[in-house]
């Protein structure tokens, strides 16, 4: 599996994924950093076959729309500390991976991991 992380959330997710064995990168990583466009970030995701993970809800509109990007993460656990969402994410990564070989679009929020038809 192989992640794109979106510009908002932190550099650590990158980090932690790699370390779960999962290719990552993050928008800092691109040419344009942290202004890539969103449809820039699409065409990539699409490209290489990575999973978004953002809080952006531009990206649900896009992916609901026209299925773009490749697969999406959503994060929608409001503001939280970064501890937090790390925490989180790290508790669920296996899930998360599991959920993928079958939906395309997972959002995790501070209760449940919730996976989207």
């Amino acid at each position: 599996m192989k992640f794109l992380v979106d510009a908002q959330l932190p550099r650590r997710l990158v980090v932690l994924s790699r370390k779960a064995g999962f290719d990552a990168i993050h928008t800092l990583d691109l040419a344009l950093g942290n202004r890539t466009p969103d449809r820039v970030i699409n065409e990539l995701s699409i490209k290489e076959q990575r999973v978004v993970i953002t809080k952006d809800s531009d990206f649900v509109d896009s992916y609901v729309v026209k299925q773009q990007p490749w697969k999406l993460l959503l994060i929608s656990t409001g503001n939280i500390r970064n501890t937090e969402l790390i925490a989180l994410f790290v508790a669920n990564i296996d899930k998360i991976a599991e959920g993928f070989k079958v939906f395309n679009f997972i959002e995790i929020n501070q209760m449940n991991v919730v996976f989207h038809s």
